[in-house]
């Protein structure tokens, strides 16, 4: 079997799978990360993991995500059509030349409207297994306001001292955690950075996933979320881009991710010597496709937002390339699904910490 997916683990969960393998009940906490539409390219994974793997599942599994990692997630907990729903209306996004924040968020909660449909929403709070959690901020300072007279020298402001410490973005923004509440995650008390958390309901849920993907100067944020404090919510990406979190489990972290690298925060993405903390990978099992199966989507890169710039103007060539990546990550589900089977699973995991020293 060609190697299209890669399966690395931390240093607790390394010799499990290598002992017993990856079972559904050996999974209590499900992380997707932010990256925009990075995300396509996990989408057979997606449908092979979540539609097929954790059918047998009963006991309750957290995801918790930011940005594109929790909009993964909303759908999902819907179940297939709903995954379809919002595969189509990401897909089929269109800007005009120089979108404004705007334009995009409302494009943004257009696509919502689409996947949520008339009941997404209890579906999403009422599922027997999945709970969902979501990561945003609460904005302090200049990222409170909107435009770019205040947005660009708060971006610079954080970034500069982001360089400096990731602890410093606590002057800038409060991590905000929107929970479902019928079961509370072992990661609820969570440190690192001041901490909100609010009980997720009918009356938030949507707020919360439009805020939890607001990048500064690319979306409007969301003000006064329900149940939150009062005030400006962005992308939780800011500080969570790929979740280096204390999960707090002492099972499995499945984290499906985009490559073998992961960024703690979006400012960190310029940053090669800024590391998750060894200790929050500990029990991850991170799931991400080869070097190899990269070269072979179109351009020889996963999607991102750089994307409606290359085909700005061309939206049917971005919706073929786009479709192109989809089809093909279907072997990676494949793949996942035909390891899980037998002893391929324990056979074919690395590592976590080596691949992250290299990263």
């Amino acid at each position: 079997m060609a190697d299209n997916l890669l399966i690395f683990a931390g240093k607790k969960a390394l010799p499990r799978l290598r002992e017993q393998g990856l079972a559904p009940e050996d999974i209590e906490v499900i992380a997707g990360a932010a990256g925009g539409p990075k995300w396509l390219v996990l989408n057979g994974l997606d449908r092979a993991l979540f539609f097929q793997w954790f059918a047998s599942k009963r006991t309750p599994c957290f995801l918790i995500g930011s940005s594109i990692g929790g909009w993964r997630f909303a759908a999902i907990a819907q179940g297939p059509e709903a995954y379809d729903r919002f595969e189509h209306a990401y897909v089929a996004q269109c800007y005009t030349k120089n979108p404004s924040p705007a334009d995009v968020t409302r494009e943004s909660a257009r696509i919502m409207d689409i996947f949520l449909g008339s009941n997404g929403t209890e579906a999403i709070l009422n599922h027997p297994v999945f709970r969902m959690n979501l990561l945003a901020v609460r904005c302090r300072g200049l990222f409170r306001q909107e435009g770019r007279t205040a947005l660009v020298p708060a971006m610079i402001m954080a970034a500069s001292a982001n360089t400096v410490s990731r602890k410093t973005l606590r002057f800038f923004f409060t991590r905000t955690l929107f929970y479902d509440p019928r079961t509370i995650p072992p990661f609820f008390n969570m440190d690192q950075f001041p901490l909100q958390k609010i009980a997720l309901t009918a009356r938030n849920l949507s707020d919360a996933l439009l805020a939890s993907g607001s990048i500064p100067l690319v979306m409007e944020g969301v003000v006064d979320p329900a149940g939150a404090k009062p005030g400006m919510y962005r992308d939780g990406g800011m500080i969570d881009y790929h979740l280096d979190l204390p999960f707090g489990t002492h099972g499995i972290v499945l984290f499906p991710h985009f490559r073998a690298r992961i960024i703690p925060g979006w400012l960190d993405k310029m940053l090669p010597w800024r590391k998750p903390a060894a200790g929050n990978m500990e029990r991850v099992v991170l799931l991400c496709p080869s070097e190899d199966f990269i070269n072979r989507l179109p351009g020889r890169r996963i999607p991102d937002r750089e994307d409606f710039v290359i085909y700005r103007g061309r939206d049917q060539e971005r919706f073929q390339a786009w479709g192109k990546v989809i089809e093909t990550s279907r072997i990676l589900g494949d793949e996942f699904l035909e390891l899980a089977e037998g002893d391929g699973i324990r056979k074919r995991v690395r590592p976590l910490e080596d691949v992250l020293r290299l990263a």
